[in-house]
């Protein structure tokens, strides 16, 4: 009796030493309350639930506060006690922007480099796909915490599911001659994108410890971060530290990430820097300039940036800048050039997703189709009564999100297997007033949170559509192919074939695109715009 009791405790012991997916202890450990892992910097304890422990609001850098702000981000310092993971860190510094369909669940800092982990609570050995989430909110909003993020669906169905915060707005983005002068040699100014890449080396270095496989892990972002996924899947510096992208309205073409360049025009990212810098009164290219920048109130420089004021702060650089190592250019040109990370890719967006056409009239808004306005306007408005602004809505959609989808899956088709997709689906209560899905609406869907998001509207429809999306999120990060049982097949992406799966009202739907003529239409424009340029 007293041997098995030492040979127990020796057990345990050795488990909380060695971390639970490395001892295949995971079971024994979530059957507690608070099942304790060993990460690089210290032990982490988190919360079981039924077939899930989580661990939330775990450091992945060093506060990037004080001398470390507008630095690439630092290993964090290891801790001695238990750290306890079980509340969401603090999302980084922004104004919360009214309407968000992902409303942040915890006041935001400027210290917020933090990382949540949901895992299966018993995975018996096994090393797990993992799936990393990069939140959307143009660059400035956006974080960690909006329960509709909540990763639990993905670890119930076998996924280690990863998020993080990454800097936004002027911390996140930001140049100035000081900054290239200390940091000459490493990349520049994209910090929220080094925050990106420093969270996905942590998942490389930890993951094992929570059940995952690090050879197997899935990007996925919406939105800023979905375009976040087009930079990572070009950028050299990420190379290796994901085996598959999905791109959730992402855009890809340069109308919307055409990143503006570091230094050499008079509209250049240290440009932007220096006169930031000029409205607080500090003017120089020293040292001197940028600890006073550095020693600004985070609330100060924050201001009032948010999505619905961004295009009011003319000194702010706008988001990610091309620096030439980081973030080296537009996606579809590298795409189209064959220097993307050669993975497997999802990649679509919405049937009603945002975009911008401005025209007074019918008229006006077909004129800029050129030689196409009489095929527009049978595509977009073929009864004359349409008005202008539902008809514009519709081709902007198309310009900024949804032929760009496409065209990324058809470059990429040349080098790699990509599979696109169009979310049609639109929750059963909302159908009355919304002819169709908005931005982001098949977050939830897809992390299967529609509970969270509709509450007492939820019907049995809308908790279909989210089995169904999930299952095919889950599906790929595990092979690397979109298959799930029961679900119609998925095929790969072909320019000549042009097959997307459609999630509409009466289930998943693959085929030929049915708005092959709205999308021929719309890739004659765009390409038209980029040649002008």
């Amino acid at each position: 009796m007293i041997t098995i009791t030492m040979r127990m405790r020796r057990l345990v012991r050795m488990c909380v030493g060695a971390g639970i997916a490395m001892c295949g202890c995971h079971g024994l450990l979530a059957a507690a309350d608070r099942p304790v892992v060993r990460i690089d910097s210290g032990k982490v304890r988190g919360e079981a639930m039924t077939n899930v422990a989580a661990f939330k609001g775990i450091p992945f850098a060093q506060a990037p506060v004080g001398a470390l702000r507008w630095r690439p981000p630092q290993v964090p310092v290891a801790w001695h006690d238990i750290h306890d993971a079980v509340s969401y860190g603090p999302d980084c510094m922004q104004v919360p922007f009214p309407g968000d369909a992902a409303p942040l669940g915890v006041t935001p800092a400027e210290d917020c480099l933090y990382l949540n982990v949901w895992t299966p609570a018993q995975f018996k050995g096994r090393k797990l796909p993992v799936m990393v989430w990069i939140y959307g909110g143009g660059f400035v909003n956006g974080g960690s915490s909006p329960p509709v993020y909540d990763g639990s669906a993905f670890a119930r169905d076998g996924v280690v599911l990863v998020s993080f915060n990454y800097r936004l707005g002027s911390f996140g983005f930001f140049a100035h001659p000081a900054l290239s002068a200390e940091q000459s040699g490493g990349p520049l100014g994209n910090y929220g994108l080094m925050d990106q890449i420093a969270a996905l080396k942590w998942v490389r270095r930890n993951v094992a410890r929570f059940g995952g496989d690090p050879r197997n892990v899935t990007v996925f972002g919406e939105s800023a971060g979905g375009m976040s996924v087009n930079t990572l899947l070009s950028s050299p510096l990420a190379v290796g530290l994901f085996q598959k992208a999905i791109i959730e309205s992402g855009a890809g073409r340069p109308g919307l990430m055409s990143a503006r360049k570091l230094r050499g025009t008079a509209d250049s990212a240290e440009a932007k820097g220096l006169a930031l810098a000029h409205g607080f009164g500090i003017d120089g290219n020293g040292a001197e300039a940028l600890a006073k920048l550095r020693a600004l109130p985070a609330q100060e420089l924050l201001g009032n940036l948010n999505m619905a004021t961004m295009g009011a702060n003319p000194n702010y650089v706008g988001g990610p800048i091309e620096d030439g190592m980081l973030n080296i250019g537009s996606p579809t040109a590298l795409y189209a050039a064959g220097k993307a990370q050669k993975v497997a890719v999802i990649v679509g967006a919405n049937s009603m997703d945002i975009g911008f056409m401005q025209a007074r009239t019918l008229d006006d808004l077909f004129a800029q189709f050129g030689a196409n306005a009489a095929a527009a306007r049978a595509a977009y408005a073929p009864d004359p009564t349409t008005p202008v602004g539902v008809a514009a809505f519709k081709a902007g959609g198309d310009l900024m999100m949804i032929e760009p989808a496409r065209e990324v899956a058809g470059l990429l088709s040349v080098h790699q297997p990509a599979f696109e997709y169009r979310f049609s689906y639109v929750a059963e209560s909302l159908r009355a007033t919304t002819p169709g899905a908005p931005h982001a609406t098949e977050i939830p869907y897809v992390f299967d949170t529609v509970a969270a998001r509709y509450g007492k509207d939820l019907t049995a429809g809308d908790e279909a559509a989210a089995k169904a999306m999930h299952a095919y999120w889950v599906g790929f990060a595990t092979t690397g192919v979109p298959q799930a049982p029961d679900y119609p097949a998925w095929p790969a992406y072909h320019p000549r074939s042009d097959q997307i799966m459609d999630f509409t009202a009466k289930g998943p739907v693959a085929g030929p695109d049915p708005w092959k003529v709205r999308m021929d239409l719309a890739q004659t424009l765009n390409d038209s715009h980029e040649a002008g340029h």
